[in-house]
This record gives C-alpha cells, sequence and structure tokens, in this order.
C-alpha cells in the first residue's frame, strides 16, 4: 500500500513538473541564404557550425551577424613583424581576429594582452580565442579603456608591439540592441561600454541647435548640419521625443525634404551615416581618447617597440599623423610612416567595410 501511495506522489509530481515547464519554442526557420532580421541568423551567430553559410555571406561581400572581419592583418603583420617571445598589446581586441593572428606569430612563447572597453563583446572573445587554444598562458584579456594604456604598461609593460583599430566593431554595428546604426530598428543608444555614460537618446534631449550643428560639422563634415540639428531640437521639445534608430533617421529624412526629390535618397542615406558617426564619435568621447592614447604610447613601448594604428575617419587620421610626425621632430619616434597605408582593392571587394581604412606606423628610438 505505501508503495502504490508513493507511486501515485511520484506520479503527481512528475505532472506538476511537466505542466510547470515552460512549452517548447521552435527556433526561428532559416529564411533563405539572407535572412532580414538579426535574430533569424542564428547560423551566421555559429561560425564554427555553419561554415559553408559563412563563406556564402563572405563571398558576397557581406559580414556575418555577429562577426567581424579583420582589415589589413597581412599589412599589419609584416610591420610589426612579431618574434615568439615578445610581449605585444591589442588596444583595441574586438572580435580578437588581428589578436589571433598575432598569437600564431608568437608561437606559444610570449604574450599578448588585449584591451576593450565593451563589456558584452569582451567576454565572447575571451572564449573565443581559448577554444582556439590561447588561453591565459598567452593571452591576457582585460575590459578597460584603451587611453588607460599607461596603467596596462605600467603593469604589463613595456610592450614590443602594439596594435589599435579604431573602428567599431561590425558585431557592435549589426546588433539592433546596441543602437548603432539607422539600418535596424533598435534604442539609440551607441555607446562601446553601455553600462556606462549616457545613451545618445540622452544626449539629444537637452543640446541646442548650434551645439549640435557643430557636433555633425566636426565629427563628421555633415553638409545639412544645421538642418538637421534644427529638426531634431524641435522633435526634441514635443513629448514625442527621439529615442530609437528609426526615430533619427525618420527626423533625418524630413530635415532633408529641401533636398531635390531625385537625389533625396541618397543624400538621406549619406546623412545618416554621418550624423551616426558623429553621435557616437560624441557619446564614446573618441577623440579625446585618442589624443589620451597617442601622448601615452611612447612610454608603452620598448625601445625600438612598433605600433600600427588604424582609422576610419579622417579626422582621428589627421590626429595619428600629427602625433607621429611630432613625436619623430623630438626624437621620440626613430622611424613613421611616410605614406598612408590602405587596403587591397582585392580586400575591399572582399570587405567593403575596409574601405575607408587607412593605417599608419611608428618605430619607437
Amino acid at each position: 500500500m505505501d508503495i502504490n501511495n508513493e507511486n501515485i506522489n511520484n506520479n503527481e509530481n512528475n505532472n506538476e513538473n511537466i505542466n510547470s515547464e515552460k512549452p517548447h519554442k521552435r527556433r526561428v526557420r532559416y529564411k533563405g541564404t539572407h535572412p532580414r532580421t538579426y535574430a533569424e541568423k542564428y547560423k551566421e551567430h555559429n561560425p564554427e557550425k555553419y561554415k559553408d553559410t559563412i563563406e556564402k555571406v563572405i563571398s558576397k561581400g557581406s559580414t556575418p551577424a555577429g562577426m567581424h572581419i579583420s582589415i589589413c592583418v597581412k599589412e599589419i603583420l609584416e610591420f610589426l613583424d612579431i618574434k615568439p617571445g615578445q610581449i605585444g598589446l591589442d588596444a583595441t581586441l574586438g572580435y580578437g581576429g588581428h589578436t589571433l593572428q598575432m598569437l600564431k606569430k608568437l608561437d606559444g612563447k610570449g604574450h599578448i594582452y588585449g584591451l576593450d572597453i565593451d563589456p558584452i563583446e569582451i567576454k565572447k572573445t575571451t572564449k573565443r580565442l581559448a577554444d582556439k587554444g590561447f588561453g591565459k598562458d598567452v593571452l591576457t584579456t582585460i575590459n578597460t579603456n584603451f587611453r588607460n594604456i599607461d596603467q596596462v604598461a605600467k603593469e604589463h609593460g613595456p610592450f614590443d608591439f602594439i596594435l589599435a583599430d579604431l573602428g567599431v566593431s561590425s558585431m557592435q554595428i549589426d546588433n539592433p540592441e546596441r543602437g548603432f546604426t539607422y539600418k535596424y530598428e533598435g534604442p539609440l543608444d551607441l555607446r562601446l561600454n553601455p553600462e556606462k555614460g549616457i545613451s545618445a537618446a540622452e544626449r539629444l534631449r537637452d543640446i541646442s541647435v548650434d551645439e549640435l550643428e557643430g557636433m555633425f560639422i566636426e565629427n563628421s563634415d555633415e553638409p545639412y548640419a544645421y538642418e538637421i540639428a534644427k529638426a531634431i531640437v524641435a522633435r526634441n521639445r514635443t513629448n514625442n521625443k527621439i529615442e530609437t534608430t528609426t526615430d533619427l533617421k525618420n527626423v533625418i529624412e524630413k530635415a532633408l525634404c529641401v533636398v531635390p526629390q531625385k537625389e533625396r535618397k541618397e543624400a538621406v542615406k549619406k546623412s545618416c551615416a554621418r550624423v551616426f558617426q558623429a553621435l557616437r564619435i560624441d557619446v564614446n568621447n573618441e577623440f579625446e581618447v585618442l589624443y589620451d592614447f597617442l601622448e601615452k604610447l611612447p612610454d608603452a613601448l620598448a625601445s625600438g617597440g612598433r605600433v600600427a594604428v588604424l582609422t576610419f575617419h579622417s579626422g582621428e587620421d589627421r590626429l595619428v599623423k600629427k602625433s607621429f610626425k611630432a613625436l619623430q621632430k623630438q626624437g621620440v619616434y626613430s622611424e613613421v610612416a611616410k605614406d598612408v597605408i590602405r587596403p587591397s582593392a582585392e580586400e575591399c571587394n572582399t570587405n567593403p567595410r575596409a574601405r575607408s581604412t587607412k593605417m599608419r606606423w611608428a618605430i619607437k628610438a
């Protein structure tokens, strides 16, 4: 009798567990070779599992969702001339593509330190590289802004080689939740570290037309800076404030009604790209961060140490060029790049996001 009661109780418990479990939700079907939404592209988020899909996406000149294709890898490796046993720094770890290739050059001897301000992506990249065999014995990742290079060098340097890739990673751009692009609906955030500071939407709430116009001109050379700034401020004075990427895109579109109809679509597209870039630079204090990095850089390098910097904006490139040349005159750098280095035409065809890339380098005296 006791045994039967126990079986009854077990059956009742099992039924309760079954009823309490959430119903199984089927994964969204992978729609064709190019699914439209970020969530539907689950194959692209798993490059190791779906290699054929990844190859197809890349062959069409696109970057798979959740991935980032490293730029100028060949040129960077040729210049840095990494030797086993050296200590290096990837100041902007990102997806870890550059770091992976640099780690291979070390051949298990030496160490690389990777910095990234993004607390979300650094965890993924650390695991990704560890899964490829590059663990804590050869790689240390640090969640910090690369403007803190002096603190990192004090503890772990000086470094034989340093790389700084100033571009925003594709996995940040493509994720709608991060709000980096007008192409996808999402919160207007644009922060590299979403846990600190204020979002772009918050930044726009109390700004004046003059300040916003100046931001657009200085950060992205926007030709319709005044019209767009005026429209944004007017919208944010209503109860229907700008909160999402689509909200901002719609305001830009409305502001550019002054552009002839046949030119408007292209003008809106270009202005959206420039405005989002200007806001991102402002929200993340990117120029100020770069100033700090360039000023502290020489002390982080060992004698004869090499540094390569990739820029994606004319303002950034000017700062790097000016700093390198000035410090060469002072005898800090023994040699700097005379001309900017650009990715090959073949690379740009394969990866369109490489087109605006400029590389400069310097060697510590």
